[in-house]
């Protein structure tokens, strides 16, 4: 596996990101131009709004396969970073720093993660100015 830095830390999986996205994005145009064609020639058009409907149901539960799994994990990373600064600083960590910012701190060599969880805090930093703030980077290889 390859080292993890800044640039290649992003993980995609191509049956989600690419095929399954793609696949619901076609079933819904294809919905609503089966829905106009249907109202265009005055045919029935209650199987063309069941077929919208059923695109709609699809693309929601693609939204939410992908969110409930991400929370699980966010929970999980801010109880092990949680755990890491209490054992390096005998504290918890900062309660202003939001779950972006601790996802992203993740990533931070044990050397430098409390001080850039105080700069974090302090100034308020994105998740993305955390992770290029990083130095020596800790790669996260669990996270889908």
């Amino acid at each position: 596996m390859k080292v993890q830095n800044y640039v290649n830390h992003r993980r995609m999986h191509p049956l989600f990101h690419y095929l399954f996205s793609l696949l619901a994005l076609g079933l819904v145009v294809l919905s609503i131009v089966e829905l106009i064609s249907a109202i265009q020639a005055d045919n029935q058009v209650l199987p063309a709004v069941m077929f919208v409907l059923i695109a709609i149901i699809v693309v929601v539960i693609f939204l939410l396969i992908r969110s409930y799994p991400i929370k699980a994990q966010d929970r999980a990373i801010r109880a092990e970073e949680n755990l890491r600064h209490f054992v390096l600083t005998q504290e918890l960590l900062d309660k202003k720093l939001t779950i972006g910012q601790i996802t992203a701190l993740r990533f931070a060599s044990d050397e430098e993660f409390p001080a850039l969880c105080k700069k974090a805090a302090a100034e308020r930093m994105t998740p993305d100015a955390i992770k290029k703030a990083v130095r020596s980077w800790r790669g996260d290889n669990f996270r889908i």
